[in-house]
């Protein structure tokens, strides 16, 4: 198990020493997608990157109990006590149930992920089956008085909150600043503070998803899911919580405030957040044009993309950069990245070539230790990359007879470059997969086409061998049999 891992906490700003509550044991808790829609590559760098860091510890002797969410109906809008779910909003537009859209989206974002080649989590709850444990942890809220119900609505007090307690620590933000630049919205005169916000919501006669609970049928905050399932998953205190830059504010800030309120005890340890996405410069959105889908980039099919992309091409790009740095997608990027992957995986038929020497003119130890140090360094999987290119170029080099690696060299870079690219990094070389696909479907067809000539078929077997030579297989037939090419 690893002691030298150091991890950015967003709470202190500051790089510490990890150091979890009960090793080997982590708990690790990120939030997930809200289901409404495809996901896009906002959705995918906190999933790689979250993924890259369950797969390091658990590569570093650490038992990770991690914990990803589905945001699915019943919860507020993201940036409002008030409008209408998006979930449900999709459904009444399209007829449907509402568990139907989510379930539809969750199915089409589990397909994404799997794609990527990102692990499925320990535990994936969903906000929707953890209804009672949000309203027992309002409950308790009210309890110790750090929240107040009002026209069957319950809301939290964050200036009561604030007199003991620091809101606004993880953003860094002030109360005062907050409550002065509040927007004034409908039903914005229950609340006694405009800072404060809901942690149930009576529902209007139009809201579809709704239950009963102590103060009306309504449905409970958006803040309130993650906390009330990190506790019942995690405990009341746990290791590491992670998520995009966007969620600091005021979702997490509200989640250790509801938490504190709750219990008395501080959530998280550990505080990680990977910074946004940028298309060509730009921020992505709907309004701007540039809402690009990760089945769009698988496809290919948008107008801002000038070819498919491969979606470990996108992983790999995405591990380019350091997951605290803002990353920008364009196609001059990504058609780079996938030239760089595809070095990458050259090394591994390289290695097979060499012929082993009786000296050895690269630093393996040194390779090693340095591979596990950019990661001990808060993940730092750009220059753990940068390692592994250097280790490509000492590949080719004893290729091309310019230094010697020793047969124990050749067996120990096959061991870490399975390790960090494939363990760790999470990469899949789908090109082969693909190119033993196709050959396997080219002999079929082959077979097949024998079989028609020795029933005396030629009008099939010349028809394969057309259409075949038509799509740039060339067949070739000989006293051995047939073997092909392509044109």
């Amino acid at each position: 198990m690893d002691n030298h891992l150091k991890i950015f906490n967003s709470l202190s700003g500051k790089k510490e020493d990890f150091e979890p509550q009960a090793p080997p044991y982590v708990g690790m808790y990120v939030c997930g997608p809200t289901v409404y829609g495809d996901a896009h590559l906002g959705h995918a760098r906190p999933a790689i990157t979250f993924d890259t860091v369950f797969r390091y510890l658990k590569h570093t002797g650490y038992k990770v109990r991690y914990v990803s969410n589905i945001t699915d109906v019943g919860h507020l809008e993201h940036d409002a006590d008030e409008g209408e779910d998006k979930i449900a909003k999709k459904a009444r537009l399209e007829s449907l149930e509402p568990m139907e859209i989510a379930q539809y989206y969750t199915n089409r974002y589990h397909e994404d992920m799997r794609r990527l080649n990102v692990l499925r989590p320990s535990i994936e709850p969903h906000a929707s089956g953890h209804i009672m444990e949000q309203i027992k942890m309002a409950e308790e809220i009210l309890e110790n008085g750090f929240a107040y119900e009002i026209n069957g609505s319950v809301y939290f007090d964050v200036v009561k909150y604030n007199e003991k307690h620091d809101y606004g620590k993880l953003s860094g933000r002030k109360l005062e600043e907050m409550i002065s630049n509040t927007r004034e919205l409908s039903g914005q005169d229950e609340k006694r503070n405009p800072a404060d916000f809901a942690l149930w919501k009576k529902a209007e006669p139009v809201h579809i998803m709704r239950w009963e609970s102590p103060w009306s049928d309504g449905f409970p905050g958006w803040h309130l899911e993650c906390s009330a399932m990190g506790r019942k998953y995690l405990g009341e205190s746990f290791d590491i919580h992670g998520g995009g830059m966007d969620l600091k504010f005021p979702h997490h800030e509200s989640e250790i405030a509801q938490s504190v309120a709750a219990t008395g005890r501080e959530p998280v340890r550990y505080w990680m957040h990977n910074n946004m996405i940028t298309l060509n410069g730009q921020k992505m959105g709907k309004s701007l044009g540039n809402a690009v889908s990760l089945r769009q980039f698988y496809s290919g099919e948008h107008p801002l993309l000038e070819q498919a992309y491969d979606p470990i091409t996108i992983r790999f790009f995405i591990l380019q950069a350091h997951y605290r740095s803002t990353l920008d997608f364009s196609n001059e990027a990504l058609q780079a990245a996938d030239k760089g992957l595809r070095k990458l995986f050259a090394v591994f038929q390289t290695l097979e070539q060499i012929e082993a020497g009786d000296t050895s003119g690269f630093d393996v130890a040194g390779f090693e230790k340095k591979c596990y140090a950019a990661m001990d360094d808060d993940f730092n999987t750009p220059v753990l990359i940068a390692h592994l290119f250097d280790a490509v170029k000492a590949v080719n080099a004893a290729k091309d007879g310019h230094i010697s690696l020793s047969s124990t060299d050749i067996e120990n870079l096959k061991r870490l470059f399975n390790i960090f690219v494939f363990e760790i990094l999470g990469l899949v070389n789908t090109q082969e997969s693909k190119h033993e696909s196709f050959d396997k479907i080219i002999q079929l067809l082959i077979d097949i086409r024998q079989e028609a000539r020795k029933n005396k078929n030629f009008t099939l077997s010349d028809k394969i061998r057309d259409e075949l030579k038509a799509s740039g297989v060339i067949l070739k037939d000989g006293k051995e049999g047939t073997s092909w090419t392509l044109a």
